[in-house]
């Protein structure tokens, strides 16, 4: 049997050119954004990491400020003095000095921390969601730099005082910084601590979303109580996830 073999000419017009120019063009310009986009990712994730480096710099330089240990021996106590023995000298402290310096102590609720890079940042308190894997600085005041960095604090009075103390923080999918607190459950606790190491517990009692343009919740007027409300972005970026919590 005889097989005929037809073949089809290509004819190579100026059309068929054009074409391929512009085809060969779209093709490397995809290339080209798929490797940006991928550059892109990768430096912000490089970013996020080192930020998170500077944030555990900071937290690891306050627990070592209240964890410092003064070498002293209390000798005796007599009248309103105080007669303690410091790497072997004996002094004599006025007690109303010292508890002038506890309070002003209490007062100083700000906490200058300097990162390896030589940046310092200003810390009131230490925010940890043991449920969630949550510990971070939260610093004292709050710009787009400054959240990169760590959480901070939006609004309201100093750390465990009377009133509304409003913390905020990015939700990245990688989980640092709030990326987690989504996940957390009314009656779930959290921990609060300023920068002389007080300690306060509390309770969340309510979980909502808000619109960003909505600052209701940052109100003070809380029946003379200690509450602390933490807000960040949902998963979209639309709206806002408000956690409110009260002392117990």
């Amino acid at each position: 049997m005889n097989q005929i073999l037809v073949h089809q000419k290509v004819i190579i017009t100026p059309e068929f050119k054009r074409k391929k120019k512009i085809y060969k063009f779209n093709f490397f310009l995809s290339i080209f954004l798929v490797c940006t986009l991928f550059s892109c990712y990768i430096y912000a994730e490089y970013d996020r990491t080192k930020s998170e480096q500077v944030s555990q710099e900071i937290l690891l330089g306050m627990e070592e400020n209240n964890n410092e240990i003064v070498d002293e021996e209390v000798v005796s106590v007599d009248d309103d003095k105080l007669i303690v023995k410091l790497s072997g000298v004996k002094s004599e402290i006025n007690i109303s000095s010292i508890e002038a310096e506890k309070q002003e102590k209490k007062l100083a609720e700000i906490e200058e921390q300097t990162a390896s890079d030589g940046t310092k940042y200003y810390v009131e308190a230490t925010l940890t969601i043991e449920s969630l894997g949550i510990e971070y600085p939260v610093l004292s005041d709050s710009t787009d730099e400054l959240l990169k960095i760590s959480i901070n604090k939006l609004w309201g009075p100093g750390p465990n005082k009377i009133g509304n103390y409003v913390i905020i923080g990015h939700n990245y999918k990688n989980g640092s910084m709030f990326g987690k607190l989504p996940k957390i459950a009314i009656g779930d606790t959290f921990e609060l601590k300023d920068t002389v190491g007080e300690k306060m517990i509390y309770k969340v009692y309510d979980k909502y979303e808000i619109e960003p343009t909505d600052v209701s919740c940052t109100s003070q007027l809380t029946n003379g109580k200690r509450e602390v409300t933490l807000i960040t972005c949902n998963s979209n970026g639309k709206k806002r996830i408000v956690v409110k919590a009260t002392q117990i």
